[in-house]
């Protein structure tokens, strides 16, 4: 279809834009309030500053690694256009990758840059002793990454369909997978170096000697507090970029495939969903103040949410009433935002240490690990179903929204249904500028907490960020469920995409992929293999930095003289090259894996049984997905349940046991549980790219024919994913060393 703007929709869009470049100007603002605030004394600016040059070091090198495959997909991605035909269309689509790529890299290290800067800030304010001063450095430096997020997000999106109009669905996949890829590179590599250096700082520190988390005799506190930065600010971050990048391509795709005048307007109405979430996240995040005195953090941060949320409603009705004249389309935005805080109230019953499951998770503690672990798997199992219904119910109710409760007209709606449940996946986030600003708050008050520990602050101070410490912890728990739960309904809507590309490709004739048909079936269950074997390859990895870094710390407490006694200091430096240098190692096999499996399956079975891979791969993903995070965060409030003085307190037998738990939940809920979002998102897209392509070029034509080029393609995938996997599993978890205590890294 044509897409010819009105006067009014050329005012939005204007309008639309301007609101993207406004939360960038607000972000700026703030980033320039908080530099100015005070640092504290020496001996902060000191840890702070080696902070700061870990985090800075970690994601320099890995950007570095990451550039050539970047290319080489950047490349690739030219010729799956049909650029004899559209040559603008695939440079615009290689153009797009890169501005996705590089967007979702700038919102990853504009992240991290303010919050290893936020931190002993948060630090100095919670040393004057005021609790609201603390609280409004940490969540504003917070609010600077939700912001660029929103930001660069619809400054991308908005650009690009106004300059492609009907052709902007072939760009805008390029736009989401440039993002996509970054943002798994970014989460399994920032996953597996905050993870392998916490692990090893607990098991040495907490368990084996006995002394807190942040004591500065243990060589991996520094890599630890880093890890938090570069796996929370700059991964998760990241992470939510790619997802709000991703349902707003899904909608615009959906509502180009609907056509005529109702079409374009449900084109536009997706951006004007997020110019109107840009701007009540700005006022939102404005009011999340406390008065001098005042102690409820939370509170604080729900009322933001709530205003958020409230403003963002009024606008979906106004433009759903006076522009697109279908109240539908308001009742669909407003199913994800009562998914949004559905999902954050399971993920808070789940993993908060006030609720029942973390209380039982702690006394399971009085039996040993064993007991403590298998409490926290059990609750993990529990809540992927609960997180499921709920995602169903909310599927459920845009099926409702377009065709009532009868069966019959849900096939001939089909795409109206598709489209109503990618605006419930843009509803949910529609509060990123919030959400992010939630996530990135958490890792800026761990660090104070951390630098206070380190610095020996007042009792007073450390009390004012213990109390925001805690806070931040919930806060982190909330976004990771958020994030699996968009991560879902995005996928859910690019497989309508998908969908519609069969159709456009001449495969089937309409929304059916028949998983009755064996190669569909065989498609299916590979797609639900794939999150399986994802969680292997990355825990694996955690497992075997994990263990260079405990190696190095006993060295460490075994070779420098004077450092137990406190009149030595450890060294930082091998701890942070052990967790960079691991990390660095195991960015490429996931992202051969994502982008793999789906060549593979589409050219050897067809391109119906890759509609049955992606199907298993949604499913098994996010019932996992959900699983390893509140698993491993009910774990970690569980610990944190008994340092508060519960079931013998810190230094206890049962404190033991409950750290045991928590470094088994460190890699499920911060590495391999988030980080099976990006994939299969980018897997999603991955398939949308590729499926012209399996539709014409098979690997055995209608005639019989074999065609040795595909199959040499095939060939070369199954054996990157091949030695990805033997990659992964070399001596995991068994270490050498040379004799005189250093580990050698086979």
């Amino acid at each position: 279809m044509e897409i010819i703007f009105t006067e009014f929709e050329n005012l939005a869009l204007w309008t639309v834009l301007g609101s993207a470049i406004l939360g960038i100007i607000y972000a700026l603002l703030l980033v320039r309030q908080i530099l100015a605030m005070p640092q504290g004394n020496e001996k902060m600016i000191k840890v702070a500053h080696s902070i700061q040059a870990g985090a800075k070091a970690y994601l320099t090198r890995q950007f570095r690694t990451i550039l050539i495959p970047s290319i080489l997909l950047m490349a690739a991605l030219f010729f799956t256009a049909d650029f004899t035909h559209h040559l603008n269309v695939a440079i615009g689509r290689t153009v797009a990758f890169l501005a996705g790529a590089g967007f979702s890299a700038l919102v990853g290290f504009t992240g991290m840059s303010i919050a290893v800067r936020g931190n002993v800030r948060t630090a100095a304010a919670a040393d004057s002793g005021s609790f609201p001063s603390a609280l409004k450095v940490a969540f504003r430096t917070g609010t600077v990454t939700g912001m660029f997020t929103v930001g660069l997000g619809l400054i991308g999106a908005s650009i690009i369909f106004m300059v492609f109009k009907q052709e902007a669905e072939q760009v805008l996949i390029g736009f989401g997978l440039g993002g996509c890829l970054l943002a798994l590179f970014m989460r399994v590599g920032g996953g597996i170096y905050t993870k392998a250096a916490d692990v090893g700082a607990d098991l040495v520190g907490k368990v084996e000697k006995g002394i807190p988390e942040d004591d500065p005799r243990n060589a991996a506190v520094i890599a630890d507090n880093v890890g938090d930065n570069v796996g929370d600010c700059a991964g998760m971050a990241a992470d939510i970029f790619e997802s709000y990048e991703v349902t707003l391509v899904a909608a615009m795709i959906l509502g180009l495939a609907i056509g005529g005048e109702i079409g374009q307007k449900l084109v536009i109405f997706p951006l004007l969903v997020r110019g109107v979430g840009v701007l009540a996240s700005i006022v939102g995040t404005y009011f999340v103040r406390l008065c001098e005195g005042g102690t409820n953090a939370m509170g604080a941060i729900n009322r933001g949410f709530w205003i958020s949320t409230i403003i963002s409603a009024i606008g979906f009705l106004f433009f759903a009433t006076y522009y697109v004249n279908d109240i539908r389309v308001f009742w669909s935005t407003v199913v994800g935002l009562v998914l949004a805080i559905l999902i954050s109230s399971l993920t808070e019953h789940f993993t908060t240490t006030k609720s029942k499951p973390v209380k039982e998770i702690a006394g399971a503690s009085r039996t040993g690990p064993a007991t403590i672990i298998l409490a926290g798997f059990a609750v993990g199992l529990e809540s992927s179903v609960w997180a499921v219904l709920s995602i169903a119910t909310a599927i459920f109710a845009s099926i409702i929204i377009y065709v009532g409760f009868g069966t019959a007209d849900i096939m001939t709606n089909i795409t109206y249904v598709l489209y109503g449940i990618s605006l419930a996946g843009m509803g949910m986030l529609t509060t990123t500028g919030i959400i992010v600003s939630e996530d990135s708050f958490g890792p800026v008050v761990d660090n104070a907490n951390g630098i206070g520990e380190m610095t020996q602050m007042g009792e007073k101070s450390r009390t004012v960020m213990t109390q925001l410490d805690a806070v931040g912890n919930t806060t982190k728990a909330i976004t990771k469920g958020f994030a699996i739960a968009t991560a879902v309904m995005a996928a859910t809507s690019l497989f309508g995409s998908f969908c519609e590309k069969l159709i456009q490709a001449g495969v089937t004739s309409g929304f059916v992929i028949n998983i009755a048909n064996p190669r569909v079936f065989i498609g299916m269950l590979v797609g639900g293999a794939v999150p399986f074997l994802f969680s292997s390859i990355t825990i694996r990895a955690v497992g075997r930095a994990a263990g260079l870094v405990v190696m190095e710390v006993r060295r460490q407490f075994a070779e420098i003289k004077g450092l137990w006694e406190g009149t030595a200091e450890a060294d930082p430096a091998r701890c942070v090259d052990i967790c960079t240098r691991s990390a660095i190692k195991e960015l490429i096999g996931p992202g051969i894996l994502a982008i793999c499996a789906p060549i593979i399956v589409g050219y050897l079975f067809g391109a119906e049984a890759l509609g049955g891979f992606l199907a298993g791969l949604i499913l098994v993903g996010q019932l996992l997905a959900v699983m390893l995070a509140n698993s491993g965060g009910a774990w970690d409030n569980a610990k944190k349940y008994i340092e508060d003085g519960n079931y013998g307190g810190k230094g206890s037998e049962n404190h033991k046991a409950s750290v045991v738990g928590d470094t088994v939940g460190d890699p499920f809920k911060d590495t391999a549980g988030p980080a099976l979002n990006p994939l299969i998102k980018v897997i999603n897209l991955v398939a949308i790219l590729i499926t012209p392509l399996v539709a014409t070029n098979l690997l055995i034509n209608p005639d019989g024919v074999f065609n040795p080029i595909i199959m040499g393609v095939v060939l070369v995938a199954i054996v990157l994913i091949g030695v990805s996997i033997w990659y992964s599993k070399r001596s995991s978890f068994s270490y050498e060393t040379d004799g005189l205590g250093k580990v050698l890294e086979k």
